[in-house]
């Protein structure tokens, strides 16, 4: 399959009568990386979900190009990372992991090199019972990303983990996602620069766009990056638009 964009037609979401996001039109584009920025509980995640197929809009509609959300799924081109890494109690580390492959109907090849990429050697066949909630949420990201999906979908995926180790995934992760439509969650301003093409900022809910920030940066997305004046500056439009988005 081709790479397509993600296309938010006028999508629109209802819990009853809690409106989470409204009219929402929004082009994602193939091959990059777009994060969602916004207040908490403004409906990023719900917006997520729609365009993983977990949820269907009240009004409007999302294609990626030709197929609906839940058809990408069921060919195994689709993968999401949540914020509750939902592991399978009874199986290992690396069981896990397969088990993101194995769903997409996809060979399990490089298990191990995404257990070493995330941080997790000597811990391949622990169960998540014996990890900490940041190790899970490392599988869980590493099992998104073993099928080598068309499409990722990423919902807050550093949030439980520590400082340092968040810095390396921010730094190392990337690469493995580069070319894939990828779309991510977070609540970190600097995180949105530094891992994204473009930013998005949803407003308060029920989310609206309030601002669609392009990022473009000169050299290499790294540690030292994020000292430069250029960083800075877009790290404060993002939160200029997020004081806005309030």
């Amino acid at each position: 399959m081709t790479r397509a964009d993600i296309v938010c037609t006028d999508v629109s979401k209802q819990f009853g009568d809690l409106e989470t996001v409204e009219t929402v039109t929004l082009t994602f584009a193939a091959g990059k990386t777009t994060a969602l920025v916004g207040p908490s509980g403004c409906g990023k995640s719900t917006l997520l979900r729609m365009i993983a197929g977990l949820e269907v809009p009240t009004c409007g509609s999302i294609r990626i190009g030709m197929h609906t959300p839940q058809e990408l799924a069921k060919r195994g081109t689709l993968a999401m990372a949540f914020q509750d890494p939902s592991l399978l109690p009874w199986r290992t580390v690396r069981g896990n992991i397969a088990l993101g492959a194995m769903l997409a109907r996809k060979p399990a090849n490089g298990v191990d090199d995404l257990i070493r990429l995330v941080g997790l050697d000597g811990f391949a066949d622990h169960r998540p019972a014996e990890l900490s909630g940041g190790m899970r949420q490392r599988v869980a990201i590493a099992r998104a990303l073993v099928s080598r999906p068309e499409v990722l979908l990423l919902d807050e995926p550093f949030a439980a983990v520590d400082a340092i180790t968040r810095a390396r995934l921010n730094a190392e992760l990337p690469a493995l996602w580069r070319d894939t439509t990828t779309v991510l969650v977070t609540h970190a301003v600097i995180e949105s620069v530094l891992l994204a093409d473009r930013v998005i900022v949803l407003s308060q809910r029920p989310a609206r766009i309030v601002a669609d920030i392009a990022i473009v940066l000169d050299g290499p997305r790294n540690e030292a990056m994020t000292r430069t004046t250029p960083f800075k500056n877009l790290c404060d439009e993002v939160l200029t638009a997020l004081e806005d988005a309030t």
